[in-house]
């Protein structure tokens, strides 16, 4: 809990850890309108996934330019205004009059997504290595509690306010006045120009070799998250047969309290019985979830969802830990690369999911999930066997 209580005490490192919280509460009250916008616009659960690719095609384009941005305008600097960019943007997809705009609007609001999340990545990076400090994976916590502010406080309000583009205006002013306020900590900082030659010259290959178990587990595990964030309040109606807009929110508010919950104690866990056996035991934890999530039933899938937040939540800090200590690479090309392939996975789940669903239904998508989860299992047993 230490890093925990350095964010808590210090607005140095508070600031940074709220924009995770406010990425998060922007697209927590967006999926709460997922259904809405389905039905406004007519489209079926491929179309719909088609238009959640544009906004991964926007990330994925952003990814190679932000470090450009970044290196001209700062790290700090990028980090506010991509923030406040981001919300504002995210009103459009609640406006557009037709398909095809959904789908550019999701797509100009993946750009700002990525831009945002690489920034606040970096900027949290470069803070820990200025202060000697570690806050990393308690900044992560943060962001899967601004899940919880979004949808679980927007699911209550959902009932009040009418118009989806007012409730969204909320929260954007929200996010862009507390960010304001919190900005005065890091808006300065320009962020770490230097970068080691050989580092440069790392081939795709020689990365691969030693780390391609981990970034599978990564793939398929951010995959899953991706596609609770999207999917999980079209499942509780389409499937389990939920009509109350308030209801149908809050399996992805106990996903990601569950996962704040785990985000927050996994270091002193990881500390005692090591990252692989934790890998393993989440994801024991995560196929317990799922099969409570494919019951059926209202308050044993709501419980899934939670209990998959509780186990996924340990993993991916794991695998970056693992990432930073592989042999003949250095620990910040490492965790980019696992890292690299685990935000593809969340990027592109929520669209495969949706073309999944159009040829039975959104149960035989989150069977899909189930088994991914089991192969990340096996595949973690494997590595602890290799480990000796």
């Amino acid at each position: 809990m230490n890093s925990l209580q350095q964010i808590l005490t210090r607005l140095r490192y508070f600031g940074p850890a709220w924009v995770f919280a406010s990425l998060n509460i922007i697209v927590g009250t967006w999926v709460l309108y997922i259904p809405r916008i389905k039905e406004k616009l007519t489209i079926d659960d491929a179309q719909l996934g088609i238009a959640l690719f544009c906004f991964a095609l926007g990330t994925l384009i952003m990814i190679p330019l932000s470090s450009i941005i970044i290196k001209r305008i700062g790290v700090g600097k990028v980090t506010l205004f991509s923030i406040i960019i981001f919300s504002l943007l995210f009103l459009v997809p609640l406006l557009v009059p037709s398909y095809l705009t959904l789908c550019v609007a999701l797509f100009a609001v993946g750009l700002l997504a990525c831009l945002t999340d690489i920034a606040m990545n970096a900027l949290v990076s470069d803070i820990e290595q200025e202060d000697d400090v570690h806050f990393m994976s308690a900044s992560h916590g943060f962001f899967s509690l601004g899940g919880v502010i979004g949808a679980g406080i927007g699911s209550f309000l959902i009932i009040y306010i009418k118009l989806p583009a007012l409730h969204m205006m909320y929260a954007a002013v929200f996010v862009i006045v507390t960010n304001l306020l919190l900005a005065r900590a890091y808006v300065s900082i320009k962020g770490r120009e230097e970068q080691k030659e050989e580092q440069k010259k790392l081939g795709f290959l020689k990365l691969l070799k030693p780390l391609l178990g981990l970034t599978v587990i990564a793939f398929l595990i951010m995959g899953s998250e991706g596609a609770i964030e999207h999917w999980s309040k079209l499942y509780l109606q389409d499937i389990v047969g939920i009509t109350s807009e308030k209801i149908s929110g809050f399996g992805f508010v106990a996903f990601s309290a569950m996962m704040t919950l785990g985000r927050f104690l996994g270091d002193e866990v990881s500390k005692r019985f090591g990252s692989l056996l934790i890998i393993i035991g989440g994801c024991v934890i995560g196929m317990f979830g799922f099969g409570a999530v494919l019951s059926g039933q209202v308050a044993i899938t709501i419980v899934g969802f939670g209990l998959v937040g509780l186990g996924f939540s340990v993993i991916i800090p794991e695998l970056f830990r693992l990432a930073g200590k592989a042999k003949g690479i250095s620990a910040a090309e490492g965790i980019s690369f696992v890292a690299g392939f685990g935000y593809l996975g969340f990027l592109l789940s929520p669209p495969i999911l949706g073309f999944l669903s159009k040829i039975e239904s959104l149960r035989l998508s989150f069977i899909v999930l189930l088994l991914g989860t089991v192969l990340a299992m096996i595949i973690t047993f494997f590595l602890k066997k290799r480990q000796g």
